[in-house]
């Protein structure tokens, strides 16, 4: 086989020669050597294409290179000889016996590498759709063919995720999703992984998690350095750490219970289409994922609050054992739930500026540093970073409110009687900064524990053979 790189020295890629998934490539209609802009609803009739196909605005946005809101013949020419190269590299990855197709052993392989299942019917289909002539490979041509009017990286999970939506029926009729698709075949491994990168990150930032904790139930004027000195004499370097083994334990229930929530509920939301929720359908299944989570364990975070928060003589902790019969029998099974319901309060709008902010400032990256490529993980890790800061930071007077009544034991001169004279106490004694206390450590965990947290995760996938 000629690789498009030569082709492309030898003949610079005719585009009379050119075919595309959706055929009738000379249809394509030109007004004085400029194609119609895809929004158009003319330009993508002339392309045999729907005007609300999925693609439309993406693929303009990446053939219009001069940003003018037309893509001329070399624009065109250009991203059309990009992406056959692209194609061509990937094809290549997956042609392991260089035999110039691809079987669908190899396709299959593929999947199953980058973490996807399917069964034999689901993998037929996939064949079928690509193999034009029916006669059981894929040649370059017809992945070229399948492929070249997608605008976005050509990974497998990419072009996997093409094929769903285009399954079984042909573009400009509603896609319908077979069921059983999106099967991951690694799920538990990529709990595992994610549940060590959660515990190696929560570790690391142990120590600014208990000087925040400490900070936030301060009633009188609080600072980081005398809070420290504190902490320092209760029992050294340990006394920091203080709360993290409950911290590291309720880690991987909390990823899995919501794992698990949020991908029954974008089912259910989307109707078994659950590429295709929009981003008010992912932030209420996110949503409601964590806050199914967060009741989950949330004996376990408020047990975790009361080791932080105890007055220790001589740097001795009580044990989770002793701590967690004294709630239970002097203030009720209910203790276990004190703050939940600012806890809850908080994940709806925390979850909506994190992915707000999160998916303008990758688009933003997207559009102006990486030139309408897609952005890197670390990229992406900086842009999560910035959303989760400015999320958490919006959110922080309720995770005050929270802990302050966690912390709460009955009885005493300054106890809290409920949310609301928490919010009222904490106003009228301390003023509106009172909501604020302890916001600056938990700042500084943002960027170590995202980080941590990416890295860890990266080697886990690999320990684990996930890529």
């Amino acid at each position: 086989m000629t690789s498009p790189g030569d082709e492309h020295s030898e003949n610079h890629h005719r585009p009379a020669e050119r075919s595309n998934p959706v055929k009738k490539p000379a249809s394509v209609s030109m007004d004085h050597g400029t194609w119609i802009p895809l929004r158009s609803r003319v330009g993508l009739s002339a392309l045999q294409i729907p005007a609300d196909y999925k693609y439309a605005k993406d693929l303009l946005r990446v053939c219009d290179a001069n940003k003018d809101g037309r893509v001329d013949y070399q624009e065109f020419k250009r991203y059309m000889d990009d992406k056959e190269l692209e194609l061509y590299r990937i094809f290549q990855a997956i042609d392991v016996e260089h035999s110039g197709s691809i079987l669908p052993e190899e396709l299959y392989d593929a999947l199953v590498k980058a973490g996807i299942e399917l069964d034999d019917d689901e993998l037929a289909s996939f064949v079928e759709r690509v193999d034009k002539d029916n006669n059981g490979i894929i040649t370059f041509e017809e992945w070229r063919d399948f492929l070249l009017l997608y605008p976005h990286e050509a990974t497998i999970e990419n072009i996997y995720q093409y094929w769903e939506r285009v399954s079984l029926v042909d573009i400009g009729e509603q896609a319908v999703i077979p069921t059983g698709i999106s099967k991951h075949v690694h799920a538990s491994k990529y709990l595992i992984a994610g549940g060590v990168a959660g515990a190696a990150s929560r570790t690391a930032t142990a120590p600014l998690d208990r000087l925040k904790v400490v900070l936030q139930v301060q009633t009188t004027k609080a600072s980081i350095g005398p809070a420290v000195r504190n902490i320092w004499k209760e029992g050294g370097v340990l006394s920091f750490f203080r709360g993290n083994g409950l911290n590291v334990v309720k880690v991987a229930p909390e990823s899995a219970i919501k794992f698990y929530t949020y991908e029954m509920l974008k089912n259910w939301i989307g109707g078994g289409d659950k590429d295709d929720i929009g981003t008010s359908g992912r932030l209420l299944a996110g949503g409601m994922a964590g806050a199914v989570a967060q009741t989950a364990i949330y004996p376990m975070d408020l047990v975790k609050t009361r080791l932080q928060t105890h007055v220790c003589e001589g740097g001795k902790a009580p044990s989770l054992v002793k701590l967690s019969k004294d709630i239970l029998v002097q203030e009720g099974p209910r203790a276990f739930y004190k703050g939940i319901i600012p806890s809850l309060l908080g994940i709806i709008p925390y979850a909506g500026i994190d992915l707000a902010v999160y998916e303008n400032l990758k688009e933003m990256s997207k559009t102006y540093i990486f030139l309408d490529k897609d952005p890197g993980p670390l990229a992406q890790l900086g842009c999560g970073t910035v959303s989760g800061a400015l999320g958490a930071t919006c959110v922080y007077p309720l995770q005050v409110v929270r802990t302050r009544m966690q912390a709460n034991r009955p009885g005493g001169a300054d106890a809290y009687r409920g949310m609301s004279d928490v919010f009222l106490k904490t106003y009228q004694n301390e003023g509106a900064r009172g909501f604020y206390k302890g916001l600056f450590p938990n700042l500084l965990k943002v960027v170590p524990a995202a980080s941590i947290t990416y890295m860890v995760y990266e080697a886990m996938k690999k320990t684990l053979d996930l890529e």
